[in-house]
């Protein structure tokens, strides 16, 4: 009897060490493979966090600012857009290594509308290009897989992964609204005829400005900078001479409202303003393409200080194909938006001498509405966001 229950106890001793052996097993086991679940799950993280680092850099390549003096192909900016999207993939080290880009892992192409994260990229569309998709990968093919440190007891020592990220920017604006980051809208109430814009685009106008990127300074003289002017102040009677100035806010807007205007831009409260109900918070174009703006065909020269203080400073104007009836009671109608930056202003003497010079300008902005009609606008870019 007593030797039977000492076997026993030897049996449940042997037992026991043999189940702990087995959980000890299984947690080592359980271990190994929450280690290399954590390392899979890191790398896929870096390689989320290469992607759209790789995305934003390379889309903002598709901003043109050498545009007003000489648009760039579309050629141009896709490869400009791959090449530095392949170098800031390689700044974002994925499992300590920096990951390279095939050329099937980018893809440049015109996303209609940017705000909807629905809205597809077309690769072959006739519009200039405004979305770059990268994938970056870890794969048997690229970039070698994630290596695994216990999945080899398991017959698997590297597993496969990627991530893709898409970036975008809008570069045709059919409107636009405050955005909801807030700040006021960088938009002159001044418009100017679309003729003598297309004429300007066609090379017309004149050269005699010289706008110095570097410190946003402008002389005068010197054989110019390449970039065209045109005077935006009124000269004469009908077109292109019948411009003024524009209504956003209240109807009749003072001297003190446009040269709030021209120096902090369009405000939340001149977007809200009751005389604005019809518009809901928005300057857009309707199904035409036109936008309907009030306004004043002289420009005063009680504002000349302050657009003065705005010279070399980017901003946007509306272009009016037609304006009907005189003074305060004009009615324009908008077709374009254009960005430009002001070199000179006269507003004193005889009317021949009178001239506010502008030249075409980049200019970017917050708020803007896509649209997806050709030739809305001209040098206006909204920064560039992960649309996906």
């Amino acid at each position: 009897m007593v030797r039977n229950r000492r076997s026993l106890r030897r049996q449940r001793r042997g037992n026991i060490i043999v189940l702990t052996a087995v959980l000890m097993v299984f947690l080592m086991a359980v271990l190994a493979f929450a280690i290399d679940i954590g390392y899979l799950v890191t790398a896929k993280n870096e390689l989320q966090r290469a992607a759209d680092a790789s995305a934003l850099a390379g889309a903002w390549e598709l901003l043109d600012e050498s545009a007003p003096s000489g648009a760039a192909s579309a050629a141009t900016l896709r490869g400009e857009s791959v090449t530095v999207a392949a170098r800031y993939a390689g700044y974002n080290a994925v499992t300590s290594e920096a990951p390279a880009l095939d050329t099937s892992d980018t893809e440049v192409g015109y996303i209609a509308d940017p705000l909807n994260p629905a809205s597809p990229m077309i690769t072959d569309s006739a519009m200039l290009p405004n979305a770059l998709r990268v994938r970056v990968q870890k794969t048997s093919l690229q970039n070698g897989e994630v290596p695994m440190f216990f999945g080899k007891v398991l017959g698997k020592d590297s597993a496969a992964s990627q991530a893709e990220a898409t970036a975008a920017l809008i570069n045709n604006f059919g409107g636009f609204r405050i955005s909801s980051g807030g700040g006021n809208l960088e938009l002159l109430p001044f418009a100017l005829d679309v003729d003598t814009w297309n004429n300007l685009l066609a090379g017309g106008g004149s050269d005699n400005y010289n706008y110095n990127p570097a410190t946003g300074e402008v002389s005068a003289g010197g054989g110019g900078d390449g970039v065209r002017e045109v005077n935006l102040y009124p000269q004469g009677t009908g077109s292109p001479g019948n411009r003024g100035t524009v209504d956003i806010g209240g109807s009749n807007n003072s001297t003190n409202d446009i040269a709030r205007q021209i120096v902090h831009g369009i405000s939340e409260d001149d977007m809200n303003d009751p005389a604005m109900a019809h518009f809901n918070g928005e300057l857009k174009f309707d199904s035409n393409g036109e936008l309907e703006l009030n306004g004043d065909t002289g420009i005063s020269a009680g504002i000349k200080d302050e657009l003065t203080s705005i010279i070399g400073e980017p901003r946007i104007i509306p272009i009016f194909s037609s304006v009907v009836g005189p003074g305060n009671n004009a009615q324009y109608t908008i077709v374009k938006f254009a960005g430009v930056r002001i070199l000179d202003v006269k507003l004193t003497g005889s009317m021949s001498s009178k001239k506010v010079i502008i030249q075409p300008a980049t200019i970017k902005v917050r708020g803007g509405i896509p649209s997806s009609n050709p030739g809305s606008s001209h040098f206006i870019y909204s920064p560039v966001w992960l649309v996906r």
